[in-house]
């Protein structure tokens, strides 16, 4: 019998190593082929201009009292609403109007749009009314 048996012995560890250093190796390559491509990458996701920076007010009236809700937007979001002629009389009649828009400000900054707004239960109406001149203030500052 002149069959020649090779025996190789393989340690389990150096295999796993090899696994794993070639998965990373793969998972590099994608990583810089997803970055770096024509048109990609971070700085291009973004660009689409939404509004035009500044302030934009919207007129509301309740109790005849006209308030101003003050809307600041740059390119791509709003960043702050607020009431710009707020006084005492206005806050002692109606109380919760601040917290209200306070309330409709953090759910507008977080989603950055105007749609899918739960309005608070204890003010339906007033929020829908202040929901209303912020939506004005933003449709002024949209890009055509």
């Amino acid at each position: 019998m002149g069959s020649k048996t090779k025996i190789i012995v393989l340690h389990m560890k150096e295999i796993i190593y090899t696994a794993v250093f070639a998965a990373l190796g793969i998972l590099l390559i994608v990583l810089l082929v997803v970055m770096f491509r024509a048109g990609g990458g971070p700085e291009n996701t973004n660009t689409k201009k939404q509004y035009t920076p500044g302030i934009y007010t919207s007129s509301l009236m309740l109790n005849n009292t006209n308030l101003e809700v003050e809307v600041s937007v740059d390119e791509s979001r709003i960043n702050s609403i607020r009431f710009s002629n707020l006084d005492e009389t206005v806050t002692a009649m109606f109380p919760l109007i601040q917290p209200a828009i306070e309330e409709i400000a953090e759910q507008v900054y977080e989603t950055q749009s105007l749609d899918d707004i739960t309005l608070p239960e204890d003010t339906p109406y007033t929020s829908q009314i202040i929901l209303d001149a912020i939506r004005d203030a933003v449709e002024k500052a949209a890009v055509q």
